[in-house]
């Protein structure tokens, strides 16, 4: 079993879990994080620091997308060991559902 961010971290990128991470196994894109699922030692302190509960396990149902998505922008995005700045309007993206198809970017991140 591994971590792996899905989309309700989108537009949010609330960073509490990053300082956490005793392996820093966590990745920054330009709009969410995303936890690298070879690097992830399974301890699961980063799940309860996450205010919309983004960070689940990989042995929930429908989580395969996300295990990908996660182990393929570990490659690319810069790693991040310190938490920085939140979006200033991610309060307003917390509750929305879905935000991949429409709001994800590939980018990486700028901390």
């Amino acid at each position: 079993m591994t971590y792996i961010v899905k989309d309700a971290c989108i537009k949010c990128k609330y960073m509490d879990c990053v300082e956490v991470c005793p392996v820093n196994c966590f990745y920054e894109g330009e709009n969410m994080l995303v936890i690298n699922p070879e690097e992830c030692i399974d301890c699961g302190v980063c799940v309860p620091e996450c205010p919309i509960d983004a960070i689940q396990a990989d042995t929930v149902d429908g989580s395969e997308f996300w295990v990908e998505m996660n182990q393929k922008y570990a490659l690319e995005w810069p790693r991040i060991t310190l938490k920085g700045e939140s979006p200033s309007d991610a309060d307003e993206w917390k509750d929305v559902p879905n935000k991949f198809p429409n709001h994800f970017s590939p980018k990486p991140g700028n901390s």
